[in-house]
């Protein structure tokens, strides 16, 4: 049975967070954040942290020939173990 989110503990709430940030809906619209002050602050602190760790570590996207290479590596690393 799912529970009304309006009266969801904080542990409840605390317990499907991952999920509902996963879900890629507004998290901050949820009806227990609108009661619950301890969560929003923990949810504003989890964001606050998710966006230092972006900073950290920047997202590049892959060389294009990066396959390219790889397999011409295997191939490469196949050759020099074929005792033929």
């Amino acid at each position: 049975m799912t529970r009304d989110p309006q009266f969801m503990t904080c542990q409840e709430f605390q317990e499907q967070m991952a999920e509902l940030i996963g879900s890629g809906e507004d998290v901050n619209n949820h009806p227990h954040l609108r009661m619950c002050a301890t969560c929003r602050a923990l949810l504003a602190d989890l964001q606050t942290i998710a966006d230092a760790a972006r900073e950290l570590l920047p997202v590049e996207p892959p060389a294009e020939d990066l396959w390219q290479r790889i397999e011409l590596a295997i191939q490469k690393e196949d050759s020099s173990l074929d005792p033929g």
